[in-house]
């Protein structure tokens, strides 16, 4: 934005020079974008080089050969296990600005033997979207993930993968839902209840308005697992036993997740407004700690009656 004082000093020096001297924010963020691709191209090279060079030709099944003047592969090998011409690979190794398909990322990989995080920063420097394999979908969560929602309590915490499997869950989060502890030792789907079970005992009050966006959320994940068999099949079991399921997947409607207010339904306390946000877990794609806070003071008292009437539960079982 152009302040008085610049423009005072522009008209002074004539209108000539006020059009040189003017400020170039759009020219100065066309610039900017430029040079992101400029440097991922020299960190691109510099990380395939030294990729190349931890691989020895034995580690490949190839004879070591005489006068190698690198610890390694030759560019020229890595590109023959590739499947790609020596050029090809010489060029995106020189940092070139050439294009590069997901397929022809997944085979320098797989020569260079990068493991997950290494083939997820190739993609990246190459410009490349990432997809994780779909054998790395997460199906359980460690005691560290376990400890943190645990310590969350008296808020309901959980987490859930892309497909709304529920991965783990803390004791608020089975208060408010009214899961047994029983539930856990499996991986029940919070879409699977609420399409399935009859609305009277829906936890969610606003369902007709809440089950599009879950819906919606879901076919936003399922665009990076088209054809996988557990997701066509979990698809089409639900649409079987939900025709309002069925309805709504056949709208196409696509969102990401994102920080809403629901209000849940609880036989022995009556209805909360909670806010709930989604928190990405390292380590674990597609995976999310979901939480729910109280949007106001009655949904705050209600969730430490909760919070206090298990306390109590427990106490007199001991």
């Amino acid at each position: 934005m152009t302040t008085t004082r610049e423009w005072a000093r522009g008209q002074a020096r004539g209108p000539e020079r006020w059009v040189e001297e003017r400020p170039q924010g759009a020219e100065r963020q066309a610039e900017a974008q430029q040079r992101g691709p400029q440097r991922r191209r020299p960190e691109l090279a510099a990380f395939l080089r030294g990729r190349r060079a931890r691989v020895t030709p034995a580690d490949v099944g190839m004879p070591p050969g005489l006068r190698r003047r690198t610890p390694g592969l030759r560019r020229e090998e890595v590109a023959q296990l590739s499947g790609v011409g020596v050029t090809w690979y010489t060029w995106l190794e020189q940092g070139r600005p050439i294009n590069a398909s997901a397929q022809v990322l997944d085979a320098v990989a797989r020569t260079l033997r990068l493991d997950q995080p290494e083939r997820e920063h190739l993609y990246h420097l190459a410009e490349v979207p990432y997809e994780p394999d779909a054998e790395a979908v997460v199906a359980a969560v460690g005691p560290e993930v376990q400890g943190i929602i645990d310590a969350m309590d008296p808020l309901p915490a959980v987490v859930y993968n892309a497909r709304y499997d529920i991965l783990a869950t803390n004791p608020a989060y089975r208060d408010l839902f009214l899961m047994p502890r029983s539930a856990e030792a499996g991986a029940p789907n919070v879409l699977w209840s609420l399409f399935t079970v009859p609305e009277v005992v829906c936890p969610l009050v606003f369902r007709d308005s809440e089950l599009p966006v879950m819906v919606a959320t879901l076919r936003n994940a399922y665009g990076r697992h088209v054809g996988e068999p557990e997701w066509e099949g979990f698809i089409r079991r639900l649409s079987a036993a939900s025709p309002r399921f069925a309805e709504l997947w056949a709208s196409g409607n696509v969102i990401t997740p994102g920080p809403r207010v629901k209000t849940f339904r609880h036989k022995a306390i009556g209805e909360l407004r909670m806010t709930s946000v989604s928190l990405s877990i390292n380590g674990m794609p597609e995976c999310r700690i979901v939480v729910y806070t109280p949007d106001d003071e009655e949904s705050r008292r209600q969730t430490m009656e909760l919070h206090a009437r298990r306390l109590r539960a427990e106490e007199t079982r001991v």
